[in-house]
């Protein structure tokens, strides 16, 4: 498993590389790197034949991710991990997106009462 900086993202981007996010769907909804594909870890054995190398894969700081690289490197990819996660990328200033259709989060307080 190789190590991939926030600045050096771009670069594999055009070389062709997957970047894998491996959060859960609502993680990943929330705010995501532009061009990243989500598959949440637990399923990603189950999707392995849908798969290309080269493969960066993320997470929120990088935890889920060095797991997921492993497990590609194991299968055969060739996987990398993004150091710091999506947290750490947004935190030196580059964009996120958001998914369009994220609810927004649920409030008790607001809910009429009956």
């Amino acid at each position: 498993m190789f190590e991939v900086f926030p600045n050096e993202l771009s670069l594999w981007q055009k070389k062709g590389a997957l970047l894998l996010d491996v959060r859960s769907e609502a993680e990943y909804a929330s705010g995501h790197i532009p061009g990243a594909r989500n598959i949440p870890l637990e399923r990603l054995l189950e999707e392995l034949d849908t798969l290309q190398s080269p493969i960066i894969t993320l997470c929120a700081t990088g935890n889920r991710a060095g797991l997921a690289a492993e497990v590609l490197e194991y299968e055969g990819f060739e996987a990398g991990k993004l150091v710091g996660g999506v947290q750490g990328y947004a935190a030196l200033g580059y964009r996120l997106e958001r998914s369009k259709n994220l609810e927004p989060p649920f409030r008790p307080e607001e809910a009429p009462c009956t």
